[in-house]
C-alpha cells in the first residue's frame, strides 16, 4: 500500500461532521483533529499512485467545510514492528 498524509483546512464550525464525513471514505485509514495550522490530518492509504485521485480530488476535496488540502506522498512507512526487527540484533530477550 502506498500512504500519503493529507493536511486539511477546513471551516471552524464544520471541522467535527468533515472529520467524520473523511473518515468514511474508501481508502482513508485515519483521521485526526488537530491544532495548528492545519485543522485535520487524514491518512490515505491505496494500493496504487493514481488511486489518490479517486480519494483525494474525487472525493475527500469535495467534503463540505473542506477549504483548502496539502497532500504528502510517504516514501516509506515505519512502524514500531519494523522499527524493532530493522534495529534487532537477532538476540533472544
Amino acid at each position: 500500500m502506498i500512504s500519503a498524509i493529507v493536511l486539511i483546512k477546513a471551516e471552524v464550525s464544520r471541522i467535527p461532521e468533515a472529520a467524520r464525513e473523511i473518515a468514511q471514505i474508501k481508502g482513508i485509514s485515519e483521521v485526526h483533529s488537530v491544532t495548528g495550522d492545519t485543522d485535520i490530518i487524514a491518512v490515505a492509504r491505496v494500493p496504487r499512485h493514481e488511486d489518490f485521485h479517486d480519494v483525494i480530488a474525487d472525493q475527500l476535496n469535495k467534503v463540505p467545510g473542506v477549504l483548502e488540502t496539502s497532500t504528502h506522498i510517504a516514501f516509506r512507512t515505519y512502524s514500531d514492528a519494523e522499527l524493532d526487527a530493522g534495529f534487532a540484533l537477532g538476540l533472544d530477550d
